[in-house]
Order: C-alpha cells, then structure tokens, then sequence
C-alpha cells in the first residue's frame, strides 16, 4: 500500500464526510435536498457544472486516447465541448424557466399527462444506474490500482460512502464535492500541462515532433483514421457524444441550483471557460505522455489508455505529483456519481412519488425521508451490479447511457422547447422508439458499427416526428402558446411579467 496515496485519498474522503455533516444539518426541506435552494452562487454553480461535466472518462480516457491514436484521440474532446455548447444555447435557460426540480417538470409544464411524467422518471433513472455500474467499477479499479485493496472492498468501500454523501448531504453536497473536484482537477492538469511544456523548453513545435518520433504512426499521428477508421464511424461517434452528453439528467438539473436566469447565463459561461480551458490542456497531457512516458511504456501498462495521466505524473514528478492527480481522478469519479444519484433520487422522489402518488401534496417531510430512502437504494443497487459484473467488459454500459440519452431524453427535451406541433403522443413514441432502438443496437449482435449513434438517435427523432403527425392536436398547440414567453423570454403572462424580475 503506498502511503502518499492513501493520505491524499483519505484526505479527500474526509474532507467530504465533513462537508456531508454539515450539510445535513441544513436539508430539512425537500427544496434544500434537491437544488440547494436555488442559493448557489454563479461561480460555484459554474464550478459544479464543470465539475458534473468532465468525468473520468475525459479525463483518464480522453488523455489515454491522444497519446495513442492523435488526431482521433482529441475527437472525443471536441465532440464534449460541443455538446456542452449545445447544452448553452439552446437548452440551459429554457430547462431552467419551465422546471423546478427535474427533466420531469419540463416536460408536464407543455404535456401534464401522468403517464408522460412517469416514462420521462424512469428513464432518467434508468439512464443513471446504467452509468453509475461502470463509473463505480472503475472507482474500485482504481483503489485497487492505487492502495492494492480487494476490488470487492474498494466497490464496497466507495459505494456506500457516496451512497452515505447523497443520502445525508443532498445537493449540498453533490455540489461541494462536485466544486472541490474542478479545483483539484484544474490545478493538477494546469500543473502537469507546465511540467511537460518546460520539457521541451516551452516550445510546442519540439514537443509535436517528439510525439510522433515516439508514437508507432509517425505523421500519420497527427491525421485521423488511426482509431475511427471510416467516416461514418466518426460521424456517428460524435453525434453520441454531443447530442448523448446534452440529453444526460445530472447534468441538466445543476440549472436548478441558482437564483434566476442571470445566474444560470453566468454559470455557464464561467463553466464554459473551465471546460474549454480543461481539454486544450488534455491535448498537451497527451502528447506529453506518449513523447515522454513512451507509447511501449503506456500500452504495456494499460492496452486502453486510462493510466497515461498518472504514468505521465510519476515520470515528471515523482510519487507526490503522481497522487495528487490520482486524488484529482478519484475526485472525479466521486463527483459524477454524486451528481447521477441525486439526480435519479430527485426523479423518483420528485416525479414519482410526490407527483404520481400522491398529485403534488405529498408533505414535506415525506418527500424528504422517501428522497433519502431512494438515495440509499440506488447507491445499494449500483454496488451490487458492479460487485456482480466484476468480472465483465461493462464498456457498453456507457454506450448504452449515452445513447439512450441522445436518442430519448433530448429529442424530447429539443422538440418540447422548440416544436409547436409536437405532441404528447409523438414524446412517447419517441422516447419508446429511441430507448427500444439504444438497447438493439448496444447489445451483442444488434450492429457491427463500433458506435450505432447514427442508428438510434435518429429513429427516436423520427419516431417522435411520425407520432406527432399522426395525432396532430389543436389543444395541444395552444399550450405551447401558452408556454411560449416562458420558455424563450423568461415572462410569465399567468404573474404578469418576467420571473427573472420577481424572483
């Protein structure tokens, strides 16, 4: 067991716990558990947004990915950050001007059918379980990594903290691991980023050259076609990733957590500049990586990447630098898996219980004991799944994730907003269409394609489309009229202005 590991990852888990203590102190009501509130400052909401943003994956894997295919490695960063631009301009406010809590409310403020709320529910719940299995799996693979402990205990271990986190901490917490994670994340990445620039005197010329001289492509690094070899497997992975990553229900309910629209614009905007500044630095992490770790090195110690970073750590600063940023990774982890339990504990608390069961009056207290009830079952079912596909590739799980949310939740969220003929019956064929077509697709024998995007997302598209037509409804044209001030200007007719203003 290395002991500068274990003192940065237990200091990091420490810190959390007492952060989830004084949290639970001030969660009395559901509003507190849910968003904070509302009472997060822009900047620490920008910070969590970011910190909800960037997994593991973008991290570990998008800095692996550089270092051993180029020019094909840095597409999953651009495909990211054009997805969370999407996320800016076309869905942040709106989401924020018709909800309160969750996707759920979006939806009922245009279709308040019950049997609407509940799909949209489950599915976000399903879409959260399905990437937490894989997100936890890697946290125990990683302290089994790091500290040499059972993978069955690091799950164990891991699990029931974050499960404890949420439960007693909420959205409290969720948002304070999330900030604290973006901290580290970006003093780590920045820092390394100038360890590897100062290599090669801080010229970047140098450090490009090297990394083909180091990379098996040679030039061909810097051209694509190394990992995606067919246009059409590119297009497909990046329509998953940006349409997959905007469609993903932790990270639409962080505009929730502010005051008013203002807030939500400068949230995003600060978080924008994180996210962008974060992916330019993971191309220098990954040249840096395969020019100075070596790509024999990097493929003998991992054949999928994930270990570049910390490899890259060790060989520019030793141990220290090493478990700094491994704490920064581990943070990472924690950060996401806050975010997708809270999200799913508020769908079913929020949406399914309080709206479903009991038509919006269930008392507050209840809501509360049932959201922190929900918290513990779903951080219990997730370690179960991972301690029982352990021995499993659960690599498809997040395909599975993204796909079902690019081709269910935001179609549905897209055309709610911005389609007057769109119906309530054409939001379930879609929702139907794309997550049925999500699961053909992903599972063995659906396709040969390495990423069926393009296959899925556009049948919930066109099924949301065909849905629509076939049961056109002037009533439910006039609600959207009814919504459409809402929803694009911030102004409420029904309070006879703007709720920016009078919030």
């Amino acid at each position: 067991m290395n002991l500068t590991h274990l003192i940065f990852l237990a200091a990091i888990l420490a810190g959390i716990l007492i952060i989830t203590h004084w949290a639970a102190k001030t969660n009395t009501t559901p509003q507190q558990f849910y968003i904070v509130s509302g009472n997060l400052t822009a900047t620490q909401n920008g910070l969590a947004i970011a910190g909800d943003f960037i997994s593991a994956a973008s991290f570990l894997g998008i800095t692996g990915s550089i270092a051993f295919y180029g020019f094909d490695g840095f597409l999953y960063a651009v495909g990211f950050l054009i997805s969370y631009l999407l996320l800016l301009f076309f869905i942040a406010e709106p989401v924020r001007r018709l909800g309160t809590y969750t996707l759920g409310d979006v939806i009922a403020a245009r279709f308040p059918k019950r049997s609407i709320r509940l799909i949209v529910s489950l599915n976000t719940i399903m879409i959260c379980v399905l990437y937490m299995v894989p997100q936890l799996m890697a946290a125990g693979l990683f302290i089994q990594l790091l500290l040499g402990l059972d993978y069955q205990i690091s799950v164990l271990i891991i699990g029931l903290l974050i499960t404890v986190y949420v439960m007693f901490g909420g959205m409290i917490t969720t948002s304070w691991v999330q900030i604290i994670k973006t901290v580290l994340l970006m003093t780590g990445t920045f820092l390394l980023c100038l360890l590897v620039l100062s290599r090669f005197h801080w010229d970047p010329g140098a450090l490009l050259a090297r990394a083909a001289e180091e990379s098996p492509y040679a030039e061909g690094f810097f051209r694509s076609g190394n990992l995606l070899t067919h246009p059409f497997e590119t297009f497909s992975l990046l329509l998953t990733l940006i349409l997959g990553t905007a469609g993903l229900p932790h990270i639409l309910i962080r505009f929730y957590t502010v005051r008013d629209q203002k807030a939500v614009r400068q949230s995003v905007v600060i978080a924008s500049w994180i996210i962008g500044t974060f992916y330019l630095m993971t191309l220098v992490l990954g040249l840096g990586a395969v020019a100075l770790v070596g790509w024999e090195r990097l493929a003998t110690a991992d054949p999928e990447g994930n270990l570049a970073a910390p490899l890259l750590a060790y060989t520019l600063g030793g141990d220290f630098v090493m478990a700094f940023l491994s704490a920064a990774a581990f943070a990472t982890i924690l950060a996401v898996m806050t975010g997708l339990v809270i999200a799913a504990t508020s769908s079913f608390a929020h949406d399914i219980y309080n709206h479903l069961l009991h038509r919006g009056k269930a008392g507050r207290r209840q809501q509360l004991k049932v959201a922190q009830g929900t918290a513990a079952v779903t951080g219990i079912s997730a370690i179960l799944l991972s301690l029982l596909m352990e021995t499993k590739n659960v690599t498809f799980l997040v395909s599975l994730a993204f796909m079902m949310a690019g081709s269910t939740q935001f179609p549905l969220l897209l055309l709610t907003l911005y389609w007057r003929k769109f119906t309530a019956f054409g939001a379930v064929a879609g929702m139907l269409a794309g997550l049925l077509a999500s699961l053909w697709f992903v599972l063995p024998g659906g396709t040969e394609l390495e990423n069926p995007g393009i296959l899925a997302i556009p049948l919930g598209f066109a099924a949301a489309v065909l849905g629509t037509w076939l049961t056109r409804r002037p009533e439910e044209e006039r609600r959207f009229d009814q919504i459409l001030l809402r929803v694009h200007a911030g102004i409420d007719p029904r309070k006879g202005g703007s709720q920016e203003c009078k919030s």
